[in-house]
């Protein structure tokens, strides 16, 4: 598969590579992110020692690193038995001599087995940085897909490394246009399914075959046992947290309806004090976000939502039909998924027009956003709950752009842009534009509304999309 996106990482470590001096760069992620792909495009061309860690003893690894090492010593070829450096001391001090006078660079992938392996490894790296960094033409690349791991043990200041880094680089899922050039081999609104059900992550968008239906890809790329999404979430927890089945718990609490913190801690059946720890560990790998409506201020209003797309998908599904995946009733349950689809989505679409406005669609915007997010609130009149998709605001106070994220099989209409001009009324701004956004297009009616208005604008998904 063609080589997709990361242009902005690829240029980065491009550039520490430029230097010609010492660097030490941290890449890190979640698992199947695509960290590895990212590194192997980056060392085309390069003289380099690539060393995978592996989940073993110190000696395991140091017969691993020992015939890295001779690999690149070797100019690629394997020759022999490689001689076994006696400790991880040795192995620093050879690679840091042999990029004494010429630029190398030394990866050491799942860094955190390593690591663990030898509690000592992040203490003599140190050193060997320190004692070698102002002579030196190495470039050091630690990577690790344990987030919290090289987070707190790698980049934090109480790690032996810290200060040490020179750069890093925290590599993200796809964004829906990069997800949308990974499948473009799929019609647009099968992109934007894939995308709800994967979250962007690289692998699995490797995993939809492109002859996958939207059924197809559910059944057979999700929702079965035998494929590799089924225990993907829990394997991922595994390797994160200390107690896996109580964040399982957890989430699939906030999943079935649970976003404040009284009624998470209740439904877990765990003191608040546990539940905003580990509230606050999802947030950092990028499970949950924290949320307050767009403008409030203070903590009263603060709710907690799944922001990955995938164990949305994921917890929304999977837990409630469990019974049924283990009776092999797979049919049933994507039936029932496809007829929910359309609700799924709803914020799918919300994350992908709000990446649009940000992205390709930032110059259409009447004026230069800032900042944006979602505004809820209770009218004052009607005592009932209103939302809004997307409020966005720059420079002058008193403007704002109000969004209406609609992703439906019918088409968008005056209702709807009635009903965002009432719920904007709530807000305490002057000047209000107004864009709909639409999967199926728009009314007749509506068009000339707009055509009649230059606060509004439609956007429809087809526009949205190359």
């Amino acid at each position: 598969m063609a080589f997709i996106g990361r242009d902005r990482e690829l240029a980065q470590l491009q550039r520490a590579y430029d230097s010609d001096a010492f660097e030490c760069v941290v890449v890190y992620g979640r698992r199947r992110i695509g960290k590895t792909t990212l590194i192997n495009r980056f060392l085309e061309g390069k003289p380099n020692i690539f060393y995978s860690a592996i989940e073993a003893t110190m000696q395991g690894n140091l017969v691993a690193l020992s015939n890295a090492i001779n690999v690149y010593r070797n100019a690629g070829e394997t020759t022999g038995v490689a001689p076994v450096y006696p400790d991880f001391q040795s192995v620093t001090d050879a690679v840091f001599a042999m990029a004494h006078d010429q630029r190398l660079v030394w990866v050491i992938d799942e860094y955190p087995f390593l690591a663990q392996a030898d509690r000592s490894v992040s203490s003599i790296l140190q050193h060997a940085i320190d004692r070698n960094k102002h002579d030196s033409k190495l470039m050091i690349v630690l990577c690790g897909s344990s987030m919290s791991f090289m987070e707190r043990q790698v980049l934090d200041y109480t790690s032996p490394l810290y200060g040490r880094r020179t750069e890093s680089i925290k590599l993200m899922p796809f964004t829906f246009d990069e997800t949308r050039r990974f499948t473009s081999q799929l019609t647009k609104e099968h992109s934007a399914i894939a995308y709800g059900l994967t979250g962007g992550v690289a692998q699995y968008l490797e995993w939809i075959a492109p002859s996958d239906d939207i059924a197809g890809m559910i059944e057979n790329r999700v929702i079965s046992p035998l494929c590799n999404l089924f225990d993907e979430p829990y394997m991922l927890l595994q390797q994160e947290v200390r107690k896996p089945a109580e964040y399982n718990e957890m989430i699939s609490n906030i999943a079935t309806g649970s976003s404040r913190m009284s009624e998470i801690s209740s439904a877990s059946r765990m003191p608040t004090s546990q539940a905003q720890m580990y509230l606050t560990n999802m947030i950092d790998l990028g499970i949950l976000d924290k949320e307050m409506p767009f403008g409030a201020k203070g903590r009263s209003k603060t709710i907690y939502r799944i922001k990955d797309p995938f164990f949305r998908f994921w917890y929304r599904y999977v837990p409630r039909s469990m019974s049924a995946i283990q009776a092999r009733r797979l049919g049933l349950v994507t039936r029932m998924i496809i007829d929910d689809l359309p609700r799924f989505m709803g914020p799918v679409f919300e994350d992908i027009s709000g990446q649009w406005m940000w992205g390709r669609g930032y110059d259409r915007l009447p004026f230069p956003v800032l900042q944006a997010g979602r505004w809820w609130g209770s009218d004052p009149k009607t005592r009932q709950q209103e939302e809004i998709d997307i409020v966005a605001t720059g420079e002058d106070p008193a403007r704002a752009i109000l969004c209406e994220c609609k992703w439906r099989n019918d088409p968008v209409g005056e209702t709807e842009y009635r009903t965002l001009q009432r719920r904007g009324q709530l807000l305490p701004y002057p000047d209000k534009h107004y864009i709909l956004f639409s999967r199926t297009g728009f009314t007749d009616n509506l068009r000339r509304i707009a055509d009649a208005d230059a606060t509004v604008q439609l956007v429809s998904f087809d526009d949205m999309v190359e």
